[in-house]
């Protein structure tokens, strides 16, 4: 089915009409005299997350982390973060502004994925495929893990620093596609173009067959691209926990880079295996990095405002109603050294 720009705007639509019933009151979280000391979280299949690494690095004290299920897409994960349904969600830093956009008392605390020379999102078709430039791509499909999304952005901006006009864009067919069957998709042919990144860009390079047509790290250079956030009620009534996660990711990023990547593999595949939820290990040896930008995780000015002048030329938002201040907080970052 042909995603046109419309479509697009739908999806980013309801992103913002689940917002505005979180603005209605039911974002957050109760906690007890002092605070919760458990926080519930989406993981991901295969994956450990930041803060899964931070706990097991023994960063987060006695603060624990109470797993419900898995997600495959930011959006959702911040959507279930801003309506209670768990107590942080990370996702890509446009659909955070989109989701303040739309009233959504949410706050980013810390950056935790993005891109540079080893960890980077890559735009791959098969080796004797005759897609060779970004008009090649007219009509053609394009598999990722969720629309409205980091992949969709960074598809748009390659697009347009190459020339396309708006209608011809819309010609461009972004589909979604589960990270785990993407390499999968594009060599059956089912898809035309493959967005892949992490462990799965790598396994799939390592298989051989298919080459880069642009990645993320090529258009934009080394940048942190997502946050974790939590809801603004979540963070009043809980101020020591979120200063213990924000804290102890910062500390688990920073652990990540100074650590052998060997080792920190082993830690992974070790914490995966002990959690015994029947998922393969096989992808993780391809880890490299967590490509977050700054220091810790601090975020800067300059890794939302890319999105916001995204969003607002394609008339998702109103440039007017976000502001860079009420977005996001490093206050609880004690692992960057700054206030």
């Amino acid at each position: 089915m042909a995603t046109t720009a419309s479509t697009r705007r739908q999806f980013l639509t309801l992103l913002g009409l689940s917002a505005v019933a979180v603005s209605c009151g039911t974002a957050g979280a109760s906690a007890g005299k002092g605070g919760t000391k458990t926080l519930k979280y989406q993981g991901w299949a295969g994956q450990v997350t930041l803060p899964e690494l931070a706990e097991d690095l023994g960063y987060l004290g006695d603060v624990k982390l109470e797993w419900v299920g898995n997600t495959i897409s930011g959006p959702q994960d911040i959507q279930s973060a801003a309506t209670g349904q768990v107590d942080f969600g990370g996702a890509f830093n446009g659909a955070v502004v989109k989701l303040a956009a739309n009233n959504a008392p949410v706050k980013a605390v810390i950056s935790y994925y993005g891109s540079d020379k080893h960890a980077y999102s890559g735009y791959y078709v098969l080796e004797n495929s005759p897609i060779r430039s970004a008009r090649d791509l007219i009509g053609k499909k394009v598999g990722m893990n969720t629309l409205g999304a980091h992949a969709e952005a960074m598809l748009d901006i390659h697009l347009q620093r190459e020339g396309l006009s708006p209608s011809d864009i819309d010609k461009v067919e972004p589909l979604v596609v589960p990270p785990v069957n993407t390499e999968q998709s594009l060599r059956q042919k089912q898809i035309d173009v493959a967005v892949l990144s992490g462990v799965l860009r790598d396994k799939a390079l390592a298989n051989g067959g298919i080459r880069p047509l642009f990645t993320d790290y090529e258009l934009l250079g080394a940048f942190s691209a997502g946050t974790y956030v939590m809801t603004e009620r979540f963070i009043q009534q809980n101020p020591e926990t979120v200063r213990t996660f924000v804290t102890a990711v910062g500390k688990a990023i920073e652990w990540s880079r100074s650590t052998p990547h060997e080792e920190v593999i082993a830690r992974m595949t070790d914490i995966v295996k002990r959690r015994k939820r029947n998922e393969d290990t096989e992808s993780l040896k391809y880890w490299r990095s967590f490509g977050v930008g700054e220091k810790a995780g601090r975020i800067t000015d300059k890794e939302f405002k890319l999105w916001i002048d995204w969003l607002s030329e394609r008339g998702d938002i109103d440039k007017g109603r976000v502001s860079l201040a009420d977005l996001y907080t490093n206050e609880f970052n004690d692992a960057t050294g700054r206030s």
